[in-house]
């Protein structure tokens, strides 16, 4: 594993502002917005199938961080070079958040806990945010899935209709009545995210998800850290 481009947004944005400045290709593979819960929900947005939105959620929680010595990465464990959870994990759900709400958004509650792994970083954070609109949204990551696997679930919720992936099983409710879709994965498509910014670079073309929408989410992490006093860097 590389060690990330920035581990803050000043870095990052520091980033973005070369890239502006010299029109450089600077692609981010934000899997999650290629999974199906993003792009059923993209598809309804457009539809107006939700009507006002309410809420959106996310939680992903991964394999402990035992797992990044064994990859012979143990600067993902140090706060000076990394973070815990929420910066490894914190972007690809304010992402989604951002992707989905369309909208800037600030964070208004956080907290952070080390106490399933005892380590420097932390192994579990909790985030609320709002959108510029008044679209609320949590998003709860973690390093504390027992096995090699994910615990994953997706919402977006408004008036009309409530869309839903966990387990696998991916439910749209609507007034209706319900409609189930099994067998989506929980699992983010990276090399769909990475195969799509070789594309667009190869026809000359933007990129898909760029340095600036990376940027974007680590402002909030940032924030993150601030809110729950424990800013890491």
């Amino acid at each position: 594993m590389e060690k990330p481009m920035g581990i803050n947004a000043p870095e990052v944005e520091a980033v973005a502002a070369k890239a502006a400045r010299l029109g450089a290709f600077v692609a981010v593979p934000l899997a999650q917005r290629y999974g199906p819960f993003a792009k059923r929900a993209r598809e309804l947005l457009d539809e107006g199938r939700f009507g006002p939105l309410s809420h959106i959620y996310v939680r992903i929680n991964r394999p402990g961080p035992t797992r990044y010595e064994t990859w012979d990465c143990p600067w993902m464990l140090d706060p000076a070079e990394s973070g815990g959870c929420l910066r490894n994990l914190g972007s690809h759900g304010f992402d989604m958040f951002l992707h989905l709400t369309g909208e800037p958004a600030e964070v208004t509650g956080a907290q952070l806990s080390r106490r399933a792994h005892e380590r420097q970083v932390e192994d579990y954070a909790s985030v609320m945010l709002r959108s510029a609109s008044g679209v609320l949204g949590t998003v709860e990551v973690s390093n504390g899935f027992p096995r090699d696997g994910t615990d994953g679930e997706w919402k977006i919720a408004g008036r009309d209709a409530i869309l839903t992936m966990k387990d696998g099983v991916m439910k749209l409710a609507t007034a209706e009545g319900d409609e189930t879709h099994p067998g989506s994965s929980v699992t983010a498509p990276y090399f769909a995210a990475v195969r799509d910014a070789l594309n667009h670079w190869q026809k000359g073309a933007p990129p898909p998800i760029s340095v600036q929408d990376c940027a974007r989410a680590v402002r909030l992490i940032d924030q993150a850290y601030e809110c729950a006093g424990a800013l890491s860097q």
